[in-house]
Formats: structure tokens, C-alpha cells, sequence
């Protein structure tokens, strides 16, 4: 007969104080988002739990140099809706990089993660950072190997 290995407080309580640190230059954008959404939601650990926060926190930095392969860059737009009659605007990726590239980061991971309240909870632990420096030394971030 197998066992099964669930979650407990304390080792929900170690993965709260670990991050890891996400160097995206040069990769590609949607392979790095299914790396960090393991990360947070914890699939890569062996006593994974569906219903509980046992992911780790994801420090992404240098999201402006994240790369795009084929012609996505041209040819993906983006739609949302401002909410007011008319309010339906549309970005190319490109230009959605070149303005905001920690938003756009956000928003690849998060829409690999589970629809419900606990993935909200779990893309709060995500920080993106434009640059190489991030203010989180505190935390003692290890380099993801991935």
C-alpha cells in the first residue's frame, strides 16, 4: 500500500521563507513563466498539496531582456477593456515589453496558475524587477537552477 505525503504547518512554514532569484535575460518568456508557476505553486516539491500554499517565492530580475521567439513580437496583441463604452483597447507584445516587461512577466505566470483564491495568493509572492537589482537581500534568495 503507497502512502501519501501531505503538507504540514511546519513545512508550509519553511516554504514561506524561501525564495528563489530568476535571471531572465535571454530566455524565453513562456518557458520561464512554467518554471516560476511550478515554483509558487510548489509542484516541484515532493509533499505538494493542491489545496495548500506550499509554493516558494520568485524574485525575476533583468525582465526587460526576457526574449520572444518567432514573430510574437509583431504579431500577439493583448485586449483589455477599460470599462467605459468604446474602452476596448489593444498593444502589441512589443510594445507591451518595451513599456512595462515586469507586467508582462506577472501576467504570463499568472495565467499558468490555478483559477482560484489560492493562486492569488501565490502570485503575491512573485516580485519582477526591470533591472539586475532587487531590494530583497534580506530574504537570502538562492539562484534558481532551472
Amino acid at each position: 500500500m503507497t502512502k501519501t505525503t501531505l503538507a504540514t504547518l511546519a513545512t508550509r512554514q519553511a516554504a514561506m521563507n524561501t525564495w528563489h532569484v530568476v535571471d531572465a535575460s535571454g530566455r524565453p518568456l513562456g518557458r520561464m513563466a512554467t518554471e516560476i508557476a511550478t515554483i509558487l505553486m510548489g509542484k516541484h516539491r515532493a509533499d505538494y498539496t493542491p489545496h495548500m500554499l506550499v509554493g516558494e517565492g520568485v524574485i525575476v530580475v533583468n525582465a526587460a531582456a526576457v526574449k520572444l521567439t518567432g514573430n510574437k513580437a509583431e504579431t500577439r496583441e493583448y485586449t483589455y477593456y477599460t470599462g467605459f463604452p468604446g474602452g476596448l483597447r489593444t498593444i502589441q507584445l512589443a510594445d507591451y515589453l518595451a513599456k512595462a516587461p515586469e507586467e508582462l512577466v506577472r501576467l504570463a505566470v499568472r495565467r499558468m496558475l490555478p483559477k482560484n483564491r489560492l493562486a492569488r495568493k501565490m502570485i503575491s509572492r512573485l516580485k519582477v524587477y526591470r533591472g539586475a537589482s532587487h531590494p530583497h537581500a534580506a530574504q537570502k534568495p538562492t539562484v534558481a537552477v532551472k
